[in-house]
């Protein structure tokens, strides 16, 4: 039995032609369906944590200006932009389950100085997992990060892109036999 293209099994996964691979998974990493592409190179795949590594080796092999724009394809922290519905559907239900729809008009514009800051000094986006914070935790995060080193920042994105993009993908595919 064959289940709905949007949450294949890790079965069907391994035995999709490369276009559907990366059509289900493209969007699991932000506006990088590469990242999909050189995983499905890599199959076939005995877990959903394999498969993470892939994607995560991937990201990791590219060269600095790769990730470096890889990063910045990653939308800031926005109270307008979830207002708007101009992120991705991700993002969107990400930044919204976080509460940032809902900032009052002072914290929106507070949270956007922040973001111009950090990005200023770090030159990508303050990338969180929001799922792990609080509201209060998030603005504490990015105040307390935008003073860090830039190296030390660069690390810490990819960590958190780790954890978004392990969520992302536990919610494309389903619990199923291999």
């Amino acid at each position: 039995m064959t289940t709905t293209t949007t949450h294949p099994t890790l079965a069907e996964l391994n035995t999709m032609t490369r276009e559907a691979f990366v059509a289900a998974l493209g969007e699991v990493f932000e506006y990088a369906p590469w990242v999909a592409e050189s995983a499905a190179a890599q199959r076939p795949f005995n877990s959903l944590d394999a498969l993470h590594a892939s994607m995560l080796a991937a990201v990791h092999a590219s060269p600095r200006e790769q990730t470096v724009r890889f990063l910045c394809g990653h939308p800031e922290l926005s109270a307008t932009a979830v207002r708007s519905g101009t992120l991705t559907s991700d993002s969107q239900q990400e930044q919204q389950s976080a509460g940032l729809g809902d900032l009052e008009q002072e914290q929106g514009e507070r949270l956007a100085t922040l973001n111009k800051t950090y990005l200023t000094r770090h030159g990508f986006p303050f990338i969180a997992c929001v799922r792990h914070y609080t509201r209060a935790g998030l603005f504490a995060e990015l105040t307390s990060r935008t003073e860090r080193d830039t190296e030390q920042e660069f690390a810490e994105a990819l960590r958190q892109i780790s954890f978004i993009s392990r969520l992302r993908l536990s919610q494309r595919v389903s619990v199923g036999s291999l």
